[in-house]
């Protein structure tokens, strides 16, 4: 939600895709972002934090949540308020190693993402420790960035996931 009228987007965007597209925002900070991102038609809400309010208003609009974790302690509590994924941020700083000792010890049905300093370059080694979502924002697009440059780059995460995952 930290680009200019991200609400906009978002209904555009789910307006015109199927209604089976998972259309989401990331940065969702309160209940009332939740209640917007709803109205606006979208289905996925990403946050760097866990927030009690902001995940009971996103279980009652029946949304796929996904909030920021960095350790055991806060990863156990947004399993807790009912968290379909746990988005572990910063993942550059925990590394694949640090993700691992934590995932360890975690419901092992937990999906797992990882986002903040990754790049299509790092899939196989977050694999290998069970992560299976990325969010790859500034590896994907830079302020200036050209429409070929930015297709180009998608272009390569996309061959890295399928090397990584095999087409999964």
């Amino acid at each position: 939600l930290n680009s200019p009228e991200p609400f906009s987007s978002i209904a555009r965007i789910a307006g015109v895709l199927p209604k089976t597209a998972l259309v989401g925002a990331g940065t969702v900070l309160t209940a009332a972002d939740v209640d917007a991102l709803h109205k606006a038609g979208g289905r996925l809400l990403v946050s760097p934090n866990i927030d009690a309010e902001v995940m009971g208003r996103a279980m009652h609009h029946g949304m796929v949540t996904m909030p920021g974790v960095f350790s055991p302690t806060e990863a156990f509590q947004a399993i807790k308020l009912g968290a379909s994924a746990l988005k572990f941020f910063p993942a550059s700083v925990l590394g694949a190693a640090g993700i691992s000792a934590i995932r360890a010890v975690l419901p092992a049905t937990t999906l797992i993402g990882a986002v903040g300093g990754v790049s299509d370059n790092d899939f196989a080694g977050y694999k290998a420790v069970g992560v299976s979502v990325f969010g790859l924002g500034s590896s994907l697009y830079k302020p200036g960035a050209g429409v070929e440059d930015v297709a180009q780059r998608a272009r390569a995460a996309v061959a890295a996931w399928d090397q990584a995952f095999g087409g999964e």
